[in-house]
């Protein structure tokens, strides 16, 4: 009986790790693709998100802040996440972990 509690509360855990990392992997590719988008339509206007000075160089901030589950919290970062929250209207709710994961993929 007490194998059987303790097999199914594991097996609820692995369950919601799975869920938890599908929702990150989804809010992840929401913000790249509106990036994408974002960027798309800004190469022919204005300097592009991945071309600004101040995203380019929080990458290694952000490699650091995504390795460290957001323990390490750089200032370049943080000028980042203020840039894009400002020049993205998608990425104003986004979490800081999601943006990092974003910075990372340009």
């Amino acid at each position: 009986m007490r194998r059987s509690l303790i097999a199914a509360a594991l097996g609820l855990l692995l369950l919601t790790d799975v869920a938890q990392a599908q929702t990150l992997k989804a809010t992840s590719n929401i913000i790249v693709r509106a990036f994408g988008r974002t960027i798309d339509f800004t190469s022919d206007t204005t300097t592009s998100i991945r071309d600004s000075k101040v995203v380019r160089e929080a990458h290694d901030d952000a490699a650091s802040f995504v390795a460290t589950n957001g323990d390490i919290r750089g200032a370049q970062l943080e000028a980042a996440f203020d840039t894009l929250r400002t020049r993205v209207p998608e990425a104003r709710d986004a979490s800081d972990q999601v943006l990092a994961e974003a910075i990372l993929a340009l």
